[in-house]
């Protein structure tokens, strides 16, 4: 990975239009931010925080100990999130030894011997299960609870426990298990009891901060969220979120559910703040006004798409600071809240980092393009067609089937039917759905013809550059998808001398198609067609090791590390 410095000439301009009270909430805020890698490093992992201070501790022994700590860093855990979450440490790393399966302590271990060994493979559940529980068993004891309770147990800010280890565990809150049944091990836990120590720190200088602040929005913002902290729920401050209109751009909570490869279910932890850039978000409104426009032009059948769309705000903002789920691939945009209440009742909103976006594009996406795409096409990738998409990913999260209805006429939502299998489609659904938004505006003239083609182009190039994240992760695996369907469809060429190009006549047409098919299972909750998609395309193809074998020899970041500089001066009160 490239470390790079998000310390821009544009993030210092905006850092002084800034009132002295804002930054000394932004001081407040990047210290409450701290804590939510905290609380992330314990959601991957139950002995998560015991490894990482055992390699921190042993960091400056070796160049070679240096060099773990920092790729720990990147990944928050010990398994790599570019190869395909294989355990990048060794032996000696986990104190005793690495288990193939790490479930339940083991008779005479002790304190740290015990709780830095870690198992090979990544537990699918990461912290939010007990770890030898399986889906069976889940399953099982989701149909024994009541509506309501059942409904808990698959929400997003639990964690579910067993009561038979709580009885032995000496730390444990006075808490009853009372949301199961008695014929039943497991119960929930909210987040804020599970996590109580760091929230009450965290919804402490949330407050503080909001008090500080001049910004109404940004004021009942932190005081929600502060209050969501505490009493798990997370609604208002999530609405507060949304209606965010402030200098100072913050989101901090639980919201993404990558990490629960079992269910996709609970909501990790996470914190980006930012500076909003005014000039740059005034001219991407564009998009939120034609959310419902893109909608009723999806291509899928009528009865599937949604008649009350609700415009996406889109925030562009300069990044001063991020935390928590932020690990290995640096996301440039996110599309929030999560919560199929919230998108059905207002809609999501979008927030583009733009300082990211353009490391990524300097750094890895016109390296990948000199050496992958064919020679006359190379100079169609630039920053406008990679920006432009980016925000229409986003856009295009918010719009395509959400709440659906069965064909047994249950009410549904497409993550509980696709369950772990609904991050990779989703994030394949935005992508590709987005090529086909952005060719629908350029028709209606709301972007120029030139645009077209740049636009097929620089994609190309992007699968390149994501797919490099790992099939294992939800934004490679969509990306895999798609490069392989456009692949084996003939819209994407492979030439003799290793360079791939687009075939203009085609790929209209082909995007089209898997936006129909990727749009279509969703409404209609079909996992198991999901998963014969997923299965045919995301695999790790000839065409794709001929790409990724050449980035390799010249070597091209996989992506960038940021190093937060100004972060670190607010904090000593230096800026």
């Amino acid at each position: 990975m490239a470390v790079y410095s998000l310390l821009f000439s544009s993030l210092l301009i905006q850092l002084k239009g800034l009132s002295d009270s804002d930054k000394e909430a932004l001081k407040l805020l990047i210290k409450a931010a701290k804590i939510m890698d905290e609380i992330f490093c314990l959601q991957v992992w139950y002995s998560n925080p015991s490894l990482r201070d055992w390699l921190e501790q042993n960091a400056d022994e070796s160049q070679l100990n240096k060099l773990k700590w920092m790729y720990y860093l990147i990944n928050k855990s010990p398994w790599s999130c570019l190869d395909e979450n294989e355990s990048f440490l060794t032996t000696a790393d986990s104190a005793v030894k690495i288990l193939s399966e790490a479930t339940k302590p083991v008779a005479g271990w002790k304190g740290i011997k015990y709780r830095t060994a870690f198992p090979t493979s990544k537990p699918p559940g990461a912290n939010f299960y007990p770890p030898d529980m399986d889906k069976m068993e889940f399953e099982l004891w989701k149909k024994s609870l009541p509506e309501d309770k059942r409904k808990e147990a698959i929400g997003f800010f639990n964690v579910i426990k067993r009561k038979s280890e709580a009885m032995l565990d000496k730390s444990l809150s006075q808490s009853t298990p009372s949301s199961t049944s008695d014929t039943h091990d497991l119960y929930v836990v909210p987040y804020s009891e599970e996590y109580s120590s760091f929230l009450l720190r965290a919804a402490d200088l949330l407050d503080k901060a909001g008090d500080l602040t001049n910004s109404s929005s940004l004021k009942k913002f932190l005081h929600s969220k502060a209050e969501a902290f505490l009493s798990n729920e997370y609604y208002d401050s999530d609405i507060a979120w949304m209606e965010l209109d402030s200098k100072l751009d913050i989101t901090i909570g639980p919201y993404e559910t990558y990490e629960d490869a079992l269910f996709g279910y609970k909501a990790t932890f996470e914190a980006f703040i930012g500076i909003k850039d005014d000039e740059a978000t005034a001219q991407l409104k564009l998009f939120g006004d034609n959310l419902q426009v893109l909608e009723k032009n999806l291509p899928m059948d009528d009865i599937y798409k949604s008649g009350d769309v609700i415009a996406a705000p889109i925030r562009v903002i300069q990044l001063v600071y991020n935390s928590g789920d932020v690990k290995g691939p640096q996301t440039i945009a996110f599309n929030l809240p999560n919560d199929e209440r919230i998108v059905k009742d207002r809609g999501t909103s979008m927030v583009i980092l733009k300082n990211v976006s353009d490391a990524k594009f300097k750094l890895i996406l016109q390296p990948i393009a000199d050496v992958c795409i064919a020679k006359e096409q190379r100079e169609l990738v630039d920053f406008e067609s990679f920006f432009t998409h980016t925000i229409c990913h986003e856009c295009c999260h918010g719009i395509g089937p959400h709440t659906i209805t069965l064909p047994n006429g249950q009410k549904s939502t497409v993550r509980l039917e696709l369950q772990e299998l609904h991050s990779s489609l989703e994030e394949a659904k935005a992508d590709i759905v987005g090529l086909w938004a952005i060719n629908f505006l350029i028709n209606k003239d709301f972007f120029p013809k030139t645009l077209v083609k740049s636009m097929y182009v620089s994609f190309l190039a992007g699968c390149f550059r994501s797919v490099r994240f790992g099939l294992e992760e939800a934004h490679g695996k969509g990306q895999a998808l798609q490069f392989n369907y456009l692949f084996d469809k003939g819209a994407f060429v492979l030439h003799p001398d290793g360079t791939f190009s687009v075939d203009f006549d085609k790929v209209e047409g082909v995007v089209e198609t898997l936006s129909r098919e990727i749009l279509t299972l969703q409404a209609q909750g079909d996992k198991r067609a999901a998963q014969t998609l997923l299965s045919k395309y995301c695999l790790m193809t000839q065409p794709l090791k001929c790409a990724l074998e050449k980035l390799e020899r010249i070597q091209v970041p996989v992506d960038i590390a940021p190093d937060f500089p100004i972060a670190d001066q607010i904090l000593l009160n230096n800026l």
